[in-house]
């Protein structure tokens, strides 16, 4: 049996359901399993099988209190025809490296993956704990995250969803996809600020005893829908299993041998994704963490410093303007051994400095992960480079991590199988496509899609079509310090 226990204590222990209900454990910390369970077997005895039979291979393994029959309920509602491609996320071999595209959900970005499950996850749990309060789902969006959110809990029975997004950090495009999103128990309210002011005030919110506890006696409890939340995380564990599977029955590599991870990192969750894939049984010679001008990832990898006295960046990777990365207490609880006191004290130097140095043995295990950065330019030129080549299209985060592996390469003669996380669909940031292929870029972001789709022959995702003729129907916008007492105001 698999259970779940806080990143900062030892008091709570949960079985999955619980955890994936409670979303953020009461001490602030992140819920972990206590051990990372393996794929008896190898990856190599699921060589041949599609992505419903080895995301329910991960899934049953992390979430053991789950039937077996849930489970398979669970994955057979989520992945299906609201997918574009049969095989749910293509293995695409192109420029030297093979791109994970991850993006063709109904959103057209990465988050679908975990998102399109976790509904039916929580559902499940809920009715497994004999829970009869009404979930109030938070979430913080850096772009993404807030309409697969929306999309999967739109009208799901007994859920309330709030997302909050920083006003100007999100594309025309992901906004709209947000604003129009239509179900009677979606929110979606725009905050003055980044999305580390939105993703600080979710969690504090999470830790008000006084709020909580009004909440409850009102028939209420919160959870998440951001990689904060367990139920979020494991399900992108598949994804790197299946790409692994994928090139053994390719025969590009061998059952045991070693790849490179490459992901576009900003709050850590999909690259942790990769670090517990590895300990199923996915050999990883080097977890390569790309981040675009807001480095402070970059700078921790290489230093074992993590420091958000900085500038923050507006960049054309939105989804990547983050400087704290929550999913990184994971990992270092991991590699710190499981000492929750090391835990507090880096955690509370970090709320309090806004600083940290993690100890040398840690540093030591860090060196597992490589990193490196893309300025804008970078990622423009990287964008052009390899659709001018292979006539390959990418996004702007994509860009980031192929520009970041490409100078990896180049530095450190690693010839190793590499895996790109492609994690959104160009269409998403027609603007920066544009510009980096040398075409005149003109118009709305909106009519930038139609344009993109001419340029290059592409079919436009469907979920991205006629965006701006639907209907606004969320107008919200607070100042970062309210989002507290607006929810105090709806709900107590």
């Amino acid at each position: 049996m698999i259970d779940y226990k806080s990143t900062r204590g030892h008091d709570e222990i949960k079985n999955s359901a619980q955890a994936i209900i409670q979303g953020i454990a009461k001490d602030k910390g992140l819920f972990v399993p206590r051990s990372i369970p393996a794929i008896e077997g190898g990856i190599g005895s699921l060589v041949g099988r599609d992505y419903k039979d080895i995301a329910y291979e991960v899934l049953s393994r992390f979430l053991s209190d789950f039937s077996k029959e849930d489970i398979l309920d669970a994955v057979q509602k989520a992945y299906d025809s609201k997918f574009e491609k049969d095989e749910i996320v293509p293995l695409i071999e192109k420029g030297g490296v093979h791109f994970l595209e991850l993006y063709h959900g109904k959103t057209s970005a990465f988050k679908d993956m975990a998102l399109s499950i976790l509904p039916h996850l929580l559902t499940k749990s809920l009715k497994k704990e004999k829970e009869n309060k009404k979930i109030i789902i938070l979430t913080a969006t850096s772009g993404d995250t807030g309409k697969a959110a929306l999309e999967g809990f739109a009208d799901v029975e007994n859920t309330e969803i709030i997302v909050y997004y920083p006003v100007d950090g999100v594309s025309q495009v992901q906004r709209m996809q947000m604003i129009t999103q239509e179900g009677k128990n979606t929110h979606v309210v725009a905050i003055k600020g980044n999305f580390d002011n939105a993703q600080t005030g979710v969690k504090n919110i999470f830790s008000d005893d006084v709020f909580n506890k009004g909440l409850n006696d009102k028939g209420y409890m919160l959870s998440s829908a951001n990689s904060i939340n367990i139920g979020r995380l494991v399900p992108q564990v598949a994804y790197y299993v299946y790409a692994y599977a994928q090139l053994i029955g390719a025969g590009k590599i061998k059952d045991g041998e070693s790849i490179n991870i490459v992901v576009p990192t900003g709050n850590f969750g999909n690259i942790l994704a990769a670090y517990y894939a590895s300990h199923m049984g996915v050999k990883v010679h080097k977890f390569i963490c790309a981040s675009n001008k807001n480095k402070v990832l970059t700078d921790f990898i290489n230093t074992g410093i993590y420091d958000i006295n900085r500038q923050f960046y507006v960049t054309n990777s939105p989804s990547m303007d983050i400087l704290i990365s929550s999913n990184l207490e994971r990992l270092l609880y991991h590699l710190s051994d499981g000492k929750e006191e090391v835990i507090r004290e880096l955690m509370l130097q970090l709320e309090n400095e806004k600083k940290y140095e993690i100890p040398d043995d840690v540093k030591e295990r860090m060196k597992i992960f490589a990193a490196g950065f893309a300025d804008e330019q970078d990622t423009i030129e990287a964008i052009k480079d390899l659709y001018q080549r292979e006539n390959y299209l990418m996004d702007t985060h994509t860009a980031v991590a192929y520009d970041v592996y490409s100078k990896y390469k180049e530095n450190t003669k690693d010839d190793t199988i590499t895996i790109i996380a492609s994690t959104a669909s160009p269409y998403k940031f027609s603007n920066s496509v544009i510009a980096a292929l040398d075409e005149e870029a003109s118009g709305t972001e909106f009519e930038l899609v139609q344009q993109l789709e001419k340029i290059t022959g592409i079919p436009i995702p469907k979920g991205l079509k006629d965006l701006d003729k639907k209907e606004v129907l969320h107008h919200r916008v607070i100042e970062k310090e309210d989002m507290l007492k607006e929810l105090e105001k709806a709900y107590l």
